[in-house]
């Protein structure tokens, strides 16, 4: 990871330009395209506005807003627009964890149980619909690793085609905005069976949200309050949280989805999720709100290896651990099947994050070691250590599926480069 000096203040709310193109090995007239691919989504009415940041040495190199946050309101896209990241929320809260591993308050191979006794002696699934189910108990119990690296067992009732899947929507299990305190949802949870037994296969899932409640669990705080003293306010973060306080409604984006009817309408209120001033479910998986200048804090940290802008927020051995793969292969040897946020062949998974383990088995441009993952309405974000470099996209399109957004933007990146190290 490279280090870099911090390119903003603490509080900053918005981004900028810090260094040309050709000055840290790009091509200017290369990385114009981007405005043109950016330009041509909006004008075909397959995204309403998007943000594209790239930096490189901790230099921001470009920065693009473009379209709208608001298409019935007619508001413009800014740089300081807060957006639903969903499941970006899921690195910051494993930093949050690993921040409670070095006070040596537990460590990842703990079970969960000793800290959420509900889990103990849990059931695997076997056969069966609905409550109709068979299951066997489970050869091992859930570690905190196993959390972090989605090897638990659990699976998501929204996304999956699994058995189980009807099972986590009748029973609530959905971590919404407003299903009520994280020990309640959780507590619904351990009374489900688990999809395999835990570390024999990796699905993607719910494992965040617990890891959310072992926070509160161990640091007696809220994951909200303890997210904001462990986290945002050591980074400079303040547009990033569960709720939406009163006065930052005026910059928040509306969320659109795609139907076979309309590719962009205002999306329900209910799969926009309820933010409010007054949120009580606080989704470790997908809960948080954030803009483009407050998760390049986060990203740069992470490039920084753990290097905050006043200290460490964590040590370097540990974002190391964190960026390395944590699976015995890739995930295509752990019986991952399609999964629209990555590729299976020659990528892993880290504490929090993909992790690509073989460029030449992916599909798409990248280098060894990069780190990445995006949201459900189609953010995403990838740091690449070997190329010192670190690219988000932010928009408000659901599902993140719909167009290969992040491949386009990956190979228009790359072929910008001048002096790309992997090559």
């Amino acid at each position: 990871m490279g280090r870099g000096n911090p390119v903003m203040d603490l509080g900053q709310r918005t981004v900028r330009v810090t260094a040309t193109p050709e000055s840290v090995g790009f091509s200017n007239e290369r990385l114009g395209r981007i405005r043109t691919w950016m330009q041509g989504y909006i004008d075909d009415g397959k995204l309403p506005g998007a943000i594209t940041m790239i930096s490189r040495h901790g230099e921001i190199v470009y920065l693009e807003c473009l379209g709208k946050r608001d298409l019935e309101s007619d508001l413009e896209i800014q740089s300081d627009t807060i957006f639903r990241i969903y499941s970006m929320t899921k690195p910051i809260v494993s930093v949050g964890l690993m921040t409670l591993c070095e006070s040596g308050l537990l460590k990842l191979d703990d079970p969960l149980s000793d800290f959420l006794p509900m889990f103990r002696d849990m059931e695997v699934y076997r056969s069966g619909q609905d409550d109709m189910v068979r299951t066997e108990s489970a050869r091992s119990e859930i570690s905190i690793r196993h959390l972090m690296t989605h090897t638990s067992g659990f699976c998501y009732g929204v996304f999956d085609d699994t058995p189980l899947a009807s099972l986590y929507k009748s029973r609530q299990v959905e971590f919404y905005p407003d299903d009520g305190p994280l020990e309640t949802v959780v507590t619904r949870l351990s009374e489900l069976p688990l999809l395999f037994h835990p570390g024999s296969g990796w699905n993607y899932g719910v494992s965040t949200d617990v890891l959310g409640h072992v926070i509160e669990v161990v640091s007696g705080q809220p994951l909200d309050v303890f997210l904001s003293k462990q986290v945002f306010e050591p980074l400079g973060m303040p547009d990033t949280g569960f709720c939406l306080p009163k006065q930052q409604r005026g910059r928040f984006s509306a969320l659109y989805e795609a139907t076979t009817e309309n590719p962009m309408r205002l999306a329900d209120p209910r799969k926009g999720s309820v933010y409010s001033d007054k949120v009580t479910t606080f989704s470790g998986g997908a809960g948080l709100l954030s803009t483009a200048s407050d998760y390049f804090k986060f990203t740069e940290m992470i490039r920084r290896r753990g290097q905050g802008p006043e200290g460490p927020l964590l040590q370097p051995e540990t974002i190391v651990d964190m960026t390395r793969n944590q699976l015995p292969g890739d995930l295509a040897s752990m019986g991952q099947g399609a999964f629209n946020e990555i590729s299976y062949d020659g990528i892993g998974f880290g504490l929090g994050f993909s992790v690509v383990i073989d460029p030449n088995l992916v599909g798409y441009a990248c280098a060894a070691g990069e780190v990445a993952w995006g949201g459900l309405a189609s953010t995403a974000f990838w740091i690449d250590p070997t190329n010192d470099l670190t690219v988000s996209f932010f928009t408000q399109l659901a599902p993140s599926d719909l167009y290969p957004i992040r491949w386009d933007l990956r190979n228009l990146v790359y072929h910008a480069l001048t002096d790309r190290g992997d090559l």
